[in-house]
């Protein structure tokens, strides 16, 4: 199993971090000791002193795939929830400064809190068109829709799967929003699809 993770997705994220629009899809990868399970506490690490919490739409792929047409990409998913992109801004800075890779700040142990995943029929509603919250001590901190996508989920799997082979297990992060922010020892992050609670990370 492998974590895909897709960067800069939502115009508003991009201006808020004063970032580029890209001319093609970007992506990096988590390894599988990213994943956190929906109720269990995240640490924040200690090499860090900016970690940022960014809720993304999560993709299960179904089924094995390589170079998948566009209009067959959804034949490959039949399940979704909500995740977390933990980042270190610190560490990524630093690296982008010396134009390095940034793997460090995306890719260290249990950046990838993942919710429940709901089957996309039971939504009743189209995979562009799902709406997602995510609440920080109760408050909302990020809030949009995933017709807000720059690419749309479709469009990801069949550009990432012409590189790389999709296997059964495998989760897609699709992007974050506006309204990413820091996380402190004592939040308590929970996360909504289409108004039902799928994640929950409290952050130790």
């Amino acid at each position: 199993m492998k974590i895909i993770c897709v960067g800069r997705n939502y115009v508003e994220h991009i201006q808020e971090l004063g970032n580029e629009k890209p001319d093609s899809i970007v992506f990096f990868m988590k390894p599988d000791t990213a994943l956190l399970k929906d109720g269990e506490d995240f640490y924040l690490p200690d090499f860090s002193q900016n970690v940022a919490y960014e809720c993304e739409l999560v993709v299960k792929i179904s089924k094995v795939g390589k170079t998948i047409p566009v209009a067959f990409a959804k034949n490959y998913y039949e399940q979704v929830t909500l995740g977390l992109d933990i980042t270190l801004r610190d560490v990524q800075q630093k690296a982008k400064e010396k134009g390095l890779p940034w793997t460090l700040a995306k890719a260290f142990d249990y950046s990838a809190p993942i919710g429940n995943f709901l089957p996309l029929k039971s939504l009743n509603k189209d995979i562009q068109d799902l709406n997602f919250t995510l609440k920080k001590n109760g408050e909302t901190v990020q809030s949009a829709n995933t017709s807000l996508m720059i690419n749309k989920v479709d469009e990801i799997i069949a550009y990432v799967s012409k590189f790389i082979t999709l296997k059964t297990g495998d989760y897609i992060f699709t992007g974050t929003p506006k309204g990413v922010g820091p996380m402190n020892i004592g939040d308590v992050f929970t996360a909504y699809l289409e108004g039902e609670q799928v994640l929950k990370v409290e952050v130790k």
